[in-house]
């Protein structure tokens, strides 16, 4: 499931860049550059934890944290949006609790 996710996420960064670049943080350079580079990342991540290799559950985990605080940025854009709906907004805020799982998932990956 993790690795459907990751899958996902990582070739919408790499065909939609525009949609998240608004929330990359704004102290962060280069914001294309690192939403393709994460974009990248989550899927090497994706295939680590197919083949259940040694490296991916880690980096999964690394890799959720790191995106963590472009998260909180995109609940407050959210919130601030007067085009967003309401379901939005919850929705928003609820991905930010809803990483802890996932970071423990990913730790807890089978690996060869």
């Amino acid at each position: 499931m993790l690795q459907a996710a990751f899958a996902l996420s990582g070739v919408l960064h790499l065909t939609h860049p525009q949609l998240f670049e608004p929330i990359v943080p704004r102290v962060l350079p280069a914001r294309r550059a690192l939403v393709l580079g994460s974009g990248v990342a989550e899927l090497v991540c994706a295939a680590g934890l197919q083949r259940r290799s040694p490296w991916a559950p880690r980096a999964s985990a690394l890799l959720l944290l790191a995106v963590w605080p472009a998260n909180g940025r995109h609940a407050l854009v959210l919130q601030r949006s007067e085009r967003a709906t309401t379901a939005q907004k919850v929705l928003g805020w609820a991905r930010l609790p809803l990483q802890v799982p996932m970071v423990r998932t990913a730790l807890r990956s089978p690996r060869h």
